[in-house]
């Protein structure tokens, strides 16, 4: 056999070998990352151990926030153990204004939530009625405004240069 062949034989063959002669090749294992489904159970087990049960029919969830937001839930999954006065609460929540849900949250404010309200809507006629008055005039709006230039400042520069010999 010709020896260049097979030095060039026995280099391919080690190039491919990463343990020694009889070794076990070993499996690559790879690791999941939790998906949704196991964090889903993880929730159902914890609500397990709560014992609270489903409630079927809830068509919307509001939480009143303190700064007068509210969070909204569309179609959530509550479950709740009444005798413990606990309520889980989970699905897509939304923070909005109080003045977005206004005619369909009005039974369901309480005395907080309508002093806020009572607020936002007198701010609201505030900023009605001065859009309404007539604001500032235009002469005293062009103070903001970049003055026009009045005399020549390249001239008088000139003329007063001293001269380079």
């Amino acid at each position: 056999m010709d020896p260049a062949k097979l030095a060039k034989l026995q280099a391919a063959a080690a190039a491919n070998r990463i343990g020694g002669k009889g070794t076990v090749r070993r499996k690559i294992v790879r690791k999941t990352k939790p998906s949704a489904a196991q964090d889903d159970k993880k929730l159902q087990g914890a609500l397990k151990k709560l014992n609270v049960q489903p409630i079927a029919g809830v068509e919307e969830v509001n939480m009143f926030r303190e700064d007068g937001n509210v969070l909204h839930f569309t179609a959530p999954k509550v479950h709740a153990a009444v005798s413990t006065n606990t309520f889980a609460i989970y699905g897509a929540g939304q923070l909005k204004e109080l003045t977005e849900l206004v005619p369909g949250i009005l039974n369901q404010l309480g005395p907080d939530s309508l002093a806020s309200l009572r607020k936002l809507a007198e701010s609201y006629q505030a900023i009605q009625q001065g859009q309404q008055r007539p604001g500032v005039s235009a002469e005293d709006d062009d103070d903001d405004d970049v003055p026009d230039l009045v005399e020549n400042f390249d001239v008088e520069g000139d003329a007063k240069a001293p001269a380079l010999d």
